[in-house]
């Protein structure tokens, strides 16, 4: 078989020529069984063939047996995913987290950018609030990058954290309630926090300003007073950050899975060490959460491992991967937690604030309280006793003899006394002798 293939050739003859292409033996084999088909039973072919392939996967799909259990189920990526999903955005179906007696007013602080404070903060207030609790976030950073990671508005001329810092405004004021959080409430910060550190350079008890105002926003009567207060501050050690340690009990400190995070963590320690010396002697280092953690690298192991091995129970057992989702979240003005809750970042987050909140704090004195207006109960064991009359009464009550050990202490005890009772026996005898001794030498001189 010969085909013939004109082509058109453009030049100033116009000339047309035809090729001839003969076909391999290959091609004409093919040909010879395969009958020509024409374009509509072509289509009809491919019909019927995709049918039966259709068939034949529904027949095979047919055979699988249904999964009555969910906790057969193939554990999947996608399924893995969406079971994460609905336990944190049913969270309130769930065993809340357990409750502190008195609000904890908490600073999240580190000198160092870009360590995750403030994605600490809004994602631990999130997932404390999912879980039962009242939490009140305070931006005292005026970039208000958390007020942005709330959805809550913070542009200029919002009444703000800086109206309460100069006494133009009660925090009570300036809170907003969240959207979708219920429980969640935020004083948001303008850029006019900026100029907050100049203008309270002439005030008076201008580290002590929060605090005050705190205390009065925990004194009034209501029954929403919230459980929960984090405080996000600046990436500085400024009258702003001063204030937020001065006004808090406890501070959280995320490090960055990196060498430069733990360089600048001896001074906030040392800064924390003189607040606690000379403006709050209830300020306590509680919580250190390690951020950005990266597995794939050896630099996070070592880093985790050697604030583990210094800092000991502070550090939390939970550890906040590297997550492109928790840096996308606060572009849509949402926490991880609501934006992807069945990310590895939101998981996270709500295992830390688990941990925070079963840590929980030793009962102390509310904030903002004095000491002859609480009504706190002496602690009592069991039977109603108070420990040290507990421990002091205890032979007595069981009726149980004093052991060896006892006794040899009660014996060294009154020897004491003896050996005490003598030398002051023997001081007062020195001292009668050192009296008598001037009368004795004048009756000496007159005979």
């Amino acid at each position: 078989m010969v085909f013939h293939v004109k082509h058109d050739v453009n030049g100033p003859d116009d000339v047309s020529r035809e090729t001839q292409i003969e076909p391999s033996s290959a091609e004409e084999d093919v040909r010879a069984v395969t009958p020509p088909v024409s374009p509509p039973a072509a289509a009809q072919s491919a019909q019927s063939t995709a049918s039966t392939v259709s068939a034949e996967i529904w027949n095979r799909l047919a055979e699988v047996p249904a999964v009555v259990d969910a906790s057969q189920a193939p554990a999947t990526p996608i399924a893995l995913e969406a079971e994460r999903a609905s336990r944190v955005l049913h969270a309130r179906d769930q065993e809340p987290f357990p409750l502190p007696l008195h609000p904890r007013v908490i600073t999240v602080s580190n000198q160092k950018g870009g360590v995750g404070k403030t994605t600490t903060a809004v994602n631990l207030a999130v997932g404390l609030a999912l879980h039962g609790a009242r939490v009140l976030v305070i931006d005292s950073d005026p970039q208000g990058n958390a007020s942005t990671g709330l959805g809550v508005d913070h542009a200029v001329g919002t009444p703000s954290i800086y109206d309460v810092l100069i006494g133009a405004s009660t925090l009570t004021d300036v809170v907003v309630s969240h959207d979708s959080v219920a429980g969640l409430s935020c004083a948001p910060a303008t850029i006019d926090l900026a100029g907050a550190e100049i203008e309270l350079v002439s005030l008076v008890a201008r580290e002590t300003r929060l605090r005050k105002a705190i205390a009065a926003y925990l004194d009034e009567p209501t029954d929403e007073a919230p459980h929960y207060i984090l405080i996000d501050c600046p990436p500085s050690l400024g009258l702003l950050t001063v204030n937020a340690l001065v006004a808090a009990d406890e501070v959280l400190i995320p490090i960055q899975c990196e060498y430069y995070a733990l360089e600048g963590l001896g001074q906030l320690l040392s800064s924390i060490d003189l607040i606690r010396a000379h403006l709050n002697e209830r300020l306590t280092v509680s919580t250190i959460l390690l951020t950005m953690y990266d597995a794939r690298t050896r630099l996070s192991d070592q880093v985790a491992d050697e604030v583990r091995r210094h800092f000991g129970p502070l550090v939390l057992a939970s550890v906040v991967p590297r997550s492109v989702r928790v840096s996308e979240a606060p572009g849509f003005g949402q926490s991880v937690l609501t934006y992807d809750p069945g990310s590895r970042g939101a998981v996270s987050y709500v295992e830390a604030a688990r941990e925070m909140a079963e840590r929980g704090h030793p009962a102390r004195r509310p904030p903002g309280r004095s000491s002859d207006s609480l009504d706190e109960k002496p602690e009592t064991t069991d039977a109603g006793v108070q420990p040290e009359a507990a421990d002091r009464d205890a032979p007595e009550r069981d009726g149980a003899e004093p052991d060896a050990a006892e006794r040899d202490g009660a014996e060294r005890d009154e020897a004491g006394r003896d050996e005490d009772q003598e030398n002051e026996a023997q001081d007062n005898g020195d001292q009668q002798d050192r009296t008598d001794r001037p009368v004795r030498a004048q009756h000496e001189v007159n005979q």
